[in-house]
């Protein structure tokens, strides 16, 4: 059963997820690049100490490890997308976006070791791997609605739309209007 209230709920839960996908993306880019956000003064002291509570859960283990429990985040969130139909949505072009993306936010590690100054390397990093989650975000989307298209392609309105289920039993009561009216019968299963 769809009710507003479900909907309402789910897409928070979405949302929640997402802002959790972000929030641990970010705690992964001050934790490996603490000097460049020290160099910038945006360190403080409630932070550093957020910081070394994170780190001792494990988080920081490996350097993708934060990188992937983003991702997972990221692809929870993604799992009830709905968006408007569109008769042009295909695979084809969501795993491309999607693909795109994974091989820039993965990749974009190279940058590091390129020999470039680290305050550079940082903002480049930064931006090729936000980049890479944009282009996931974007592909995931569209997978998303491209499968729910898919499962959910009982339309209980007929091809051009010009009629819909009818109620069949005569109701009759003080309020009730009923007018006679053709329609097409379409079997629906």
């Amino acid at each position: 059963m769809h009710t507003g209230e479900n909907e309402q709920g789910l897409r928070k839960i979405m949302d929640m997820t997402r802002l959790i996908s972000l929030v641990v993306l970010v705690l992964h880019f001050y934790y490996y690049f603490y000097s460049v956000f020290a160099h910038w003064q945006l360190t403080s002291m409630l932070t550093d100490r957020l910081l070394i509570n994170i780190r001792n859960t494990g988080l920081f283990i490996s350097f993708n490890k934060s990188k992937i429990i983003s991702l997972i985040f990221l692809i929870i969130s993604l799992i009830g997308a709905r968006g408007r139909k569109d008769e042009k949505l295909s695979y084809l072009i969501a795993f491309g976006y999607v693909i795109l993306g994974l091989l820039i936010y993965f990749l974009s590690w190279i940058l590091l070791v390129a020999g470039i100054k680290l305050f550079t390397a940082a903002i480049v990093y930064m931006s090729f791997t936000i980049l890479g989650y944009i282009f996931i975000l974007t592909g995931g989307t569209l997978l998303s609605r491209v499968i729910h298209q898919k499962l959910n392609s009982k339309d209980i309105f007929n091809k051009e739309n010009e009629s819909f289920p009818q109620e069949e039993i005569l109701l009759t009561n003080e309020y009730s209007i009923n007018l006679p009216a053709r329609y097409k019968l379409f079997d629906h299963t």
